[in-house]
């Protein structure tokens, strides 16, 4: 586990997602996105869905952070939600599994308490996708072996801003004894040395990377 980090320190990880109609939603389109930012210098890679992560694990020489997506009952996104699915992405050896550390409930547990069940039952290292301070904190008690601001403005009770939560990171990167990865919004190179600045251990990239369509609505939308 040290071992994995210390390839991460002050690193990109490329999240290489696509969903509904997207050309490239597809293992092999996944795979795709995965090669070309490991070309491109990304040391690790975050995927979703157990067909991709499988395929992407099979197929490169970096770590791979997965994960499993679902939603709440009030529609919001949850990351890898039920022991079953922590078993799923076990059974393919993801090196770091990703789960929601955010207070809501799933399995009858909060985020921290999940995983304190999960680092319980099973040997596998765990990112905690956190929205909040707190749910740092408590994931980082409950056994995280990192944490994620993924889920900040993607909550409930969590503004939604056009940049980074700079302030959240900061905060937390005084105050853990584990590795903060910092994610969302951030969609440039200067905005991901900002946020290194701020005290991230490493940065996730997703949509400024592997999202065309989104990335070519920026532009249309500007002009």
């Amino acid at each position: 586990m040290k071992d994995i980090f210390k390839q991460l320190e002050k690193k990109l990880i490329v999240s290489c997602q696509a969903e509904g109609d997207s050309p490239f939603n597809s293992p092999e389109g996944v795979l795709m996105f995965a090669k070309a930012a490991i070309m491109g210098g990304a040391a690790a890679i975050r995927s979703e869905g157990i067909a991709k992560t499988d395929l992407i694990i099979k197929n490169v020489s970096v770590p791979v952070i997965g994960l499993i997506k679902g939603k709440f009952e009030d529609g919001y996104v949850r990351i890898t939600g039920s022991f079953d699915e922590v078993e799923q992405l076990i059974n393919i050896n993801c090196p770091i599994i990703a789960v929601d550390g955010t207070k809501r409930e799933r399995e009858g547990l909060q985020g921290h308490e999940f995983i304190a069940e999960i680092k319980k039952r099973y040997n596998c290292t765990v990112m905690a996708d956190i929205s909040t301070y707190d749910e740092g904190l408590a994931c980082a008690g409950s056994g995280a072996d990192c944490v994620s601001t993924t889920l900040s403005g993607y909550t409930p009770y969590t503004a939604k801003s056009e940049e980074p939560d700079y302030q959240l990171v900061e905060k937390l990167s005084k105050a853990l004894t584990v590795p903060l990865f910092a994610e969302g919004r951030i969609n440039t190179p200067d905005i991901a040395k900002l946020v290194i600045n701020c005290g991230a251990f490493a940065i996730v990239v997703g949509s400024a990377i592997t999202r065309p369509t989104m990335i070519t609505e920026w532009f249309v939308k500007q002009l």
